[in-house]
């Protein structure tokens, strides 16, 4: 039998991944069939899970169940306190996911959780928001002052952001290639943390799908 969950350490919270604050984890996880997190909780954190591909269990003590499918986005506000479990119920499907912490900029909210899918002909070609600390249409809400962006660029398109000065930017490629500023290739599962540069240019020669988080 294969590794039933395999969790790959982009940020944790020590070692040579330290935090880019208030991004505190960022993990990649592939769930066989039938494995998963059971219920366990957590308090004072914003968390995002984004489904990349396959379909994840989610349910919690606050009473939701649901199933997210590829292209499905959640945030949980865990506040004083939750109790949740991420499961993969297929028979026969991993399911390939990004988890994703976040400091909250405030402690002691009220436990909360949304969550909302996206197609991909939404995220094509431009940076599409995901989830946003300050109101936007589609966006889920959290309780931090970032906004996280997904895209599907294809081959041989551009994309540029602009941020305000002294912001920083993390980013993360799902699949694919991309480069950055005409002078850094990045591969499926390479990540950036851009500081000091207001704009960044993403190319892609054969098609990319990435994150982008732009953070304080």
């Amino acid at each position: 039998m294969g590794v039933e969950i395999k969790m790959i350490k982009v940020i944790t919270k020590e070692g040579r991944y330290k935090p880019f604050d208030p991004l505190r984890i960022f993990d990649i996880d592939i769930i066989q069939p039938g494995q998963g997190f059971g219920m366990h909780p957590h308090a004072n954190r914003e968390i995002v899970t984004y489904v990349i591909d396959g379909t994840l269990e989610h349910q919690d003590n606050l009473g939701n169940k649901v199933i997210l499918e590829a292209g499905g986005v959640q945030r949980i506000t865990a506040g004083t306190g939750i109790f949740h479990s991420e499961c993969n119920r297929s028979k026969d499907k991993p399911v390939h996911l990004l988890q994703i912490w976040f400091l909250p900029t405030n402690k002691g909210l009220p436990p909360s959780w949304e969550q909302k899918r996206f197609t991909k002909e939404q995220q094509r070609n431009q940076l599409f928001p995901i989830v946003s600390g300050t109101p936007l249409r589609k966006a889920l809400h959290i309780n931090q002052d970032i906004i996280m962006y997904v895209s599907y660029l294809e081959t041989g398109k551009a994309i540029t952001f602009t941020q305000e000065e002294g912001r920083r930017i993390f980013l993360f490629v799902m699949e694919g290639e991309l480069t950055l500023n005409r002078s850094m290739t990045l591969n499926r599962h390479n990540s950036a943390r851009v500081t000091e540069t207001s704009t960044l240019e993403v190319t892609t020669n054969s098609g990319t799908h990435f994150m982008l988080i732009d953070l304080p």
